[in-house]
């Protein structure tokens, strides 16, 4: 009955039932329930000042994210690259009593004094969705935890709908292939947590999506999910005078290729530099750009889209890989400050 209650009030405050979509997220962590916070006002993002930041305080942006429990308060400067050095520092002295639904709810000062992105807060929540078995951490056996406890998923109801959910809870790239799993070798055990599972697509984390009840299926672990996301980019800018600037090239199947510019601007820019470790986008005039020589191989992606939240390009639309209508003359290049060095 436990995961009933669970799943019933993941759903009905899912991002369908919700006014907006969540003020907090984490950022440069190595998925997105870990990183440095920042809060959203207006449309524009900011840190928090770790005057006062404690585990009461992580457990409400946790759970405001639909991440697992709360399990570190680190310095936001473990993640890099570091703050803008421009960026606005929105609220200091959080106090959360831990059993808040939103950062917003929490007692906190936002006239921010005496702080510096050397105090930015960072969080670190548990992860609670993981793919197993397979060559990769993009690709294999769909586990949920629950209870502490991880358990398995049913095929049943299952789709690429539900797929894109975990691909991007993941911080994988898009999702493309699922089946039932598994042979005897790599099948799951113990519990099965989840069937019949109900997603749109959009949601932001599996547990927002609807779910048949553990213990009310017939499913055995010869039904077990697989899921196969794509791998996230490795991108690179070449021929520039640094590692911030230059002709993108993003790798797939081993082979380096570069992106098309139809539709492409500053936030897709503010992506890759800030995937590279890099600072803000600079604005380079078109001459300067064409200094650049063109690409002479593959040519990877054409109409990416980005909103410039993300924290890397292969959670942007775009085209499937190798469909384009370009040629190298429209490779994109980017400029980006270069990041800080570490003090």
């Amino acid at each position: 009955m436990a995961l009933f209650f669970f799943l019933i009030f993941a759903f009905c405050t899912g991002p369908g039932f919700l006014e907006s979509s969540p003020k907090v997220r984490l950022v440069s962590g190595p998925h997105r329930c870990e990183g440095r916070v920042e809060v959203e006002r207006n449309g524009e993002w900011g840190t928090v000042c770790d005057d006062g930041w404690n585990m009461k305080d992580v457990e409400v942006v946790c759970r405001e994210l639909g991440c697992g429990a709360a399990k570190g308060t680190p310095t936001g400067n473990l993640y890099k690259p570091l703050a803008d050095e421009k960026q606005k520092i929105f609220i200091q002295e959080v106090n959360c009593s831990g059993t808040e639904d939103q950062l917003i709810n929490c007692d906190q000062l936002e006239d921010v004094y005496d702080c510096s992105h050397s105090e930015d807060a960072g969080a670190i929540c548990e992860k609670t969705v993981r793919l197993v078995g397979g060559p990769g951490r993009c690709k294999g056996r769909l586990e949920v935890k629950h209870q502490e406890q991880w358990g398995t998923v049913c095929k049943a109801g299952w789709n690429l709908s539900a797929a894109k959910v975990v691909c991007r809870q993941l911080g994988c790239g898009k999702a493309t292939l699922i089946k039932r799993c598994c042979n005897k070798d790599t099948q799951g055990q113990g519990l099965i947590w989840l069937s019949n599972v109900s997603c749109s697509g959009q949601e932001e984390n599996l547990h927002y999506c609807l779910s048949g009840l553990e213990g009310n299926n017939n499913c055995t672990h010869d039904e077990d999910t697989w899921v196969e996301c794509e791998d996230p980019f490795e991108l690179r800018l070449v021929n520039g005078d640094t590692n911030c600037s230059g002709r993108l090239e993003v790798l797939h199947k081993g082979i380096w290729g570069s992106v098309c510019d139809d539709g492409w601007g500053t936030k897709e820019e503010q992506v890759v530099c800030r995937q590279l470790g890099c600072r803000r986008p600079i604005f380079v005039p078109a001459k300067l750009r064409r200094k650049f020589a063109p690409g002479d191989g593959r040519i990877w992606l054409d109409d990416v889209h980005c909103k410039g939240h993300e924290q890397s390009l292969e959670q942007c639309q775009h085209r499937s890989w190798g469909y384009h209508d370009c040629n190298h003359k429209e490779d994109v290049v980017v400029f980006c400050s270069e990041a800080q060095p570490d003090i």
